[in-house]
């Protein structure tokens, strides 16, 4: 069995920055791909980014340039650093990951088979 735990999110200003991070444990591997998605209030859970065992990454339109998705396969942790934040990307952040997961799938959160509880990131005006 695999858990993720999410951690870093918090309360920031227009324009600040956060590094989230999502820590695994139990029976990994480096070839699992690792993606975030996010939930605001009221809306569906929209996909963020994800990052392949060799490195390869993809990142939805909204936050491209502004987040960078790595992975230390070594500590088995994944990083979303968020910078440019605006008040619309305001949501429970939540990590994900799979071992069979195809690069054309990798919006589709499920064909996700392990999550982590979320982590709240609320950016203020």
């Amino acid at each position: 069995q695999v858990q993720l735990v999410e951690s870093g999110g918090g309360l920031v200003q227009d324009g600040g920055s956060l590094r989230l991070s999502c820590a695994a444990s139990g029976r990994i591997f480096s070839s699992f791909v690792m993606g975030w998605f996010r939930q605001a209030p009221g809306k569906e859970r929209d996909f963020v980014a994800a990052i392949s065992w060799s490195g390869s990454t993809d990142y939805a339109v909204s936050v491209k340039g502004r987040f960078t998705i790595s992975r230390d396969n070594a500590k088995n942790t994944v990083y979303l650093q968020m910078n440019a934040l605006k008040p619309e990307d305001t949501a429970v952040y939540y990590c994900a990951a799979d071992d069979g997961v195809r690069r054309s799938t990798w919006y589709i959160s499920n064909v996700y088979k392990y999550w982590g509880q979320g982590t709240q990131v609320t950016v203020s005006s």
